[in-house]
């Protein structure tokens, strides 16, 4: 440490504050603010999603970090080198840099929902219609719920409640003296007024008038101070929010007071609403003397009070929407969309019996959470089912994959439920059904005592003729439907015996708090993961030093762990390419020749959350290891959290893991590049321009893939209904009119209607055909033949797929019949192009303003055609040559 008090601890330039990286995520999300391809409210929920960030920002690392600058021990930040205080101070400045952004993001966007007839009225706007309506409505609805409170000698300070709004009063305390003893007065000595807004009022109050027009709670209240403080003298007023620590040790004291865990954890849940304040924003600036006393009272310092012009909880966006009219409503949000039924389940089979045939990877949202639900309802009347275990994170507070499971032990399954209540402001929630689970008849756990358990792993175990069988599903996400609808995961499910034997050791050891290292094909961390994925790293470079074909790729939620960075660099190196496709902190900063000139690091924020994780070792156009993960490469879950990875080993779900790798790397709309001096590309950058209109062409990952879930339920529900047309003549119903016409004409699948698609397929199409340079020949069942000869008699034709163009790569493969009709109707169109060359596409110098001129995308696996070339500016290309050896 110097004299003055800051770090002397010398860092690679390589690396990155956590915080300040972090912050710089929330400002992507706050930028979709301001994306004028997105809907107006989604754009108004974006800047509410930036928001609450912010806001669990402050509560958590903030907190955190306060805590630790209190301490005697320096801590030392190992990737930049400084001190708690130092990162305090950094993440302050940050934020008052940002508030004026987000500020100016939100006013703008006002401006716009203005002409759309959505107006948030101010106390002044409002014409004396309006003003009578409130009157009568404060009266009525608001005043009877008010506490207010003044503040002197006889009446302290307050407790103000973590996020929670005020309105502050400044009074006159030469105002409020009586004076006669008959006259009406306030107390002595007063100079505030504190009014909590009630929890039993609406926030939104509807005014009448044209269009949308509202006012918030508190405005209404600020604007009737005066009547409500009716003995003193209003000066001003203003709206405050508080934000509080509320980073906690569920460990501290659980042992010396011997108390049962879920007791332990409501107390703590207690000690949270009463932590040091670390954040004071006002709506307006504060007046020096309410200002200095705020800060007294809450022991804050000035730096850390914020001014904003944007309602101080921006939570309300949400319940706007139903105050508007149904029409304009769907013209500013966007296309409701409904995640369509696995294409490689048939809803009518039994799932276990589809997933003892083959392995079936889900990808969520775009795929249903269904399929989890029907497994479990399935498993709880399957007589052959002695037991059910899972692990349980954060459930949603009304979830049937939660009643299926006590359905099941209602009906006398042995059910085992994991469960994390230590899952952050999901704990209450947790507690709580722990409770249903166990008056239900489940056995209950909570994992270990220092160590989180974040896995994502069901396993059922059954009793066959042939002996034990285990259906295991694991998961890069939360068994939760509601963010299952907003965050991309998957979820894997298979019967493989290797993987449930892992399965059934990995509860043994959780029930017994104990680690283990002995997985056959299971990685368990907090030994094995980390040490599996060092060891991958290490084959790469070792592979690249012999001339053989190497590379790396992880997509992860964020990267801050150091022994896997300095892995990275040391690939890079060596020559090995790495991309990370990281959604929000990145500690390890690319481009950088000497140390990542090898490193990717791209980013996407869209409408949905990006949460899976994904590994894989080597080229994705070979023979690349990939195996998917609940652990993203940071520290908490490498090395404090029990955590899973598995390996995809099946080919077609190998293609359909690298098909959707390479459409998220395919994106130009929402797709970010982080440069060397840890700024990232704006939005759109990589789109090229049409050169008939010069407007950017935009490639949205997620819309593309949403788009093709709704042509898959459209592609379902014309399936149905063939195949309910088609068994017409089975009916004894039928007369002979219709059997007559029956036979006269005989479906073909040129009957199904034609569905236009102009994007790269979905790539959860389990059987669809591979491309030509890697054709595979795709097991059939001796059932799903049957089922196609039976229909190729019933209906007149085969059931090879077609090829539509004569130049299309894609090669025809038998398939069950649900699976290539689906496909019919979404096979002929192009992939992807190669992952290298949309990472080429991304990975530009920070000095480099030329557009990547990019035309349609080619099949993943094949040599583009020479029209279809990146087309690279002769005097720009030592980037990429240096990345690509080009």
């Amino acid at each position: 440490m110097s004299e003055d008090g800051k770090s002397l601890y010398v860092t690679a330039p390589y690396l990155q504050n956590r915080e300040l990286s972090w912050l710089e995520f929330n400002k992507r999300v706050l930028d979709q603010g301001i994306d004028d391809t997105v809907p107006l409210l989604e754009r108004l929920s974006f800047i509410s999603i930036f928001w609450s960030n912010l806001q669990e920002f402050f509560m958590v690392r903030v907190g955190s970090l306060t805590d630790l600058s209190l301490l005697k021990k320096t801590i030392i930040d190992q990737k930049s080198g400084m001190t708690p205080a130092e990162q305090l101070s950094a993440i302050y400045k940050r934020c008052h840099e940002l508030y004026p952004y987000y500020e100016d993001c939100f006013n703008k966007l006002q401006q716009l929902l203005l002409q759309e007839g959505i107006l948030n009225v101010e106390n002044h706007e409002i014409d004396e219609e309006q003003r009578a309506f409130l009157d009568e409505h404060f009266q009525n609805n608001i005043m009877p719920f008010l506490s207010p409170q003044i503040i002197n000698a006889h009446h302290p300070f307050p407790h103000l409640e973590n996020g929670a709004l005020y309105v502050v009063v400044r009074l006159d305390e030469h105002g409020s003296k009586k004076k006669s003893k008959t006259e009406k007065g306030g107390a002595e000595g007063v100079t505030l007024g504190i009014i909590p807004l009630p929890r039993q009022c609406e926030r939104i109050v509807k005014l009448p008038g044209a269009g949308c027009q509202f006012m918030l709670l508190e405005s209404i209240i600020e604007m009737n101070a005066a009547a409500i403080f009716n003995m003193y003298k209003v000066k001003h007023t203003n709206v405050i929010c508080v934000t509080r620590n509320a980073d906690l040790d569920a460990a501290e004291g659980s042992e010396e007071q011997g108390e049962d865990y879920r007791e332990q954890m409501k107390r703590i849940l207690k000690r949270r609403a009463r932590l040091a304040p670390v954040r004071l924003e006002s709506h307006r600036e504060l007046s020096t003397t309410v200002k200095r006393e705020l800060l007294e009272r809450l022991q804050l310092k000035s730096y850390q009070t914020f001014v904003s012009a944007v309602p101080l909880d921006m939570s309300y966006v949400y319940d706007l929407r139903k105050y508007i009219d149904s029409q304009k409503l769907s013209q500013l949000t966007y296309e409701p969309f409904t995640p369509a039924w696995p294409a490689c389940l048939d809803r009518k089979r039994s799932v276990i019996n589809q997933i003892v045939e083959r392995d079936i990877l889900v990808s969520y949202p775009y795929e249903s959470m269904d399929s989890l639900d029907m497994l479990l309802r399935e498993a709880a009347v399957d007589p052959a089912v002695v037991s059910i275990k899972i692990t349980l994170y954060r459930l949603a507070k009304q979830s049937r994959m939660a009643e299926a499971l006590i359905a099941a032990a209602e009906a006398g399954k042995e059910v085992t439920a994991v469960f994390e209540l230590r899952a952050r402001f999901d704990e209450s929630n947790n507690i709580e059904w722990s409770q249903r689970f166990e008056q239900a008849g489940c056995k209950v756990l909570y994992g270990f005592r220092e160590l989180k358990v974040h896995s994502k792993i069901c396993c059922i175990t059954r009793q066959t003729p042939d002996g034990l069988q285990h259906i295991t599903q694991l998961g890069t996400g939360n068994y939760n439907e509601k963010t299952a609808a907003l965050y991309t995961d998957f979820s894997f499910m298979t019967a493989d015996p290797q993987i449930g034997e892992d399965a059934t050791m990995f509860f043994r050891n959780l029930a017994l708090e104990c680690l283990s290292d002995e997985y056959k094909t299971l990685w368990v961390a907090p030994l094995m993961i980390k040490q599996h994925i060092l060891d991958g790293i290490d084959e790469q470079i070792e592979r690249h030093k012999q001339g053989l074909p190497s590379g790396l790729f992880f997509k992860t939620n964020s990267i801050t762990d150091l022994e896997v960075i300095e892995k990275i660099v040391e690939a890079s190196q060596a020559g090995v390419k790495c991309t990370l496709l990281v959604r929000g902190i990145s500690c390890i900063v690319p481009g950088l020749a000497d140390y990542t000139g090898n490193v990717c690091v791209v980013s996407i924020v869209g409408r949905l959350l990006e949460h899976s994780r994904i590994y894989c070792f080597g080229p994705l156009d070979a023979d690349a290891r990939i195996y998917m993960s609940s652990a993203d490469l940071m520290t908490r879950n490498m090395d404090k959290r029990v955590e899973i990875a598995w390996p995809i080993t099946n080919e077609r779900l190998r293609q359909e893991v690298i098909g959707y790798i390479g459409t998220c790397m395919a994106d130009t709309a929402k797709l970010r590049d982080l440069l060397p001096n840890k700024e990232y590309t704006p939005l759109r950058f990589f789109a090229p321009e049409d050169p008939q209109t010069g407007m950017p062409v935009l490639f949205d990952a997620q819309a593309f893939l949403i788009g093709e879930a709704q042509k898959m339920n459209l592609a379902a529900a014309e399936l149905d209904a063939f195949a309910r047309a088609s068994s017409i003549a089975d009916s004894p119903c039928m007369t002979a009119r219709q059997h007559q016409s029956k036979k006269k004409k005989k479906l073909k699948p040129e009957d199904l209607p034609a569905i236009e698609t102009t994007a790269p397929i979905v790539p959860n199409l389990q059987d669809a055909p591979v491309s030509s340079a890697q054709t595979k020949t795709i097991p059939v069942s001796p059932k799903e033949q049957e089922q196609e000869q039976k229909q190729e008699q019933a209906f007149g034709y085969g059931m090879k797929s077609p090829n539509k163009q004569a130049n299309s790569t894609q090669a025809a493969t038998t398939m069950p019949i649900d699976a290539e009709l689906l496909q019919k109707l979404v096979d002929n169109t192009p992939r992807p192009e190669p992952v290298a060359k949309a990472v080429a596409r991304h990975a530009k110098a920070a000095h480099d303003k030329d557009k990547v001129l990019y035309n349609s995308p080619e099949t993943f696996f094949e040599k583009p055609q020479e029209d279809n070339q990146i087309v690279i500016p002769a005097e720009k290309t030592g980037f990429f040559s240096r990345l690509f050896g080009k």
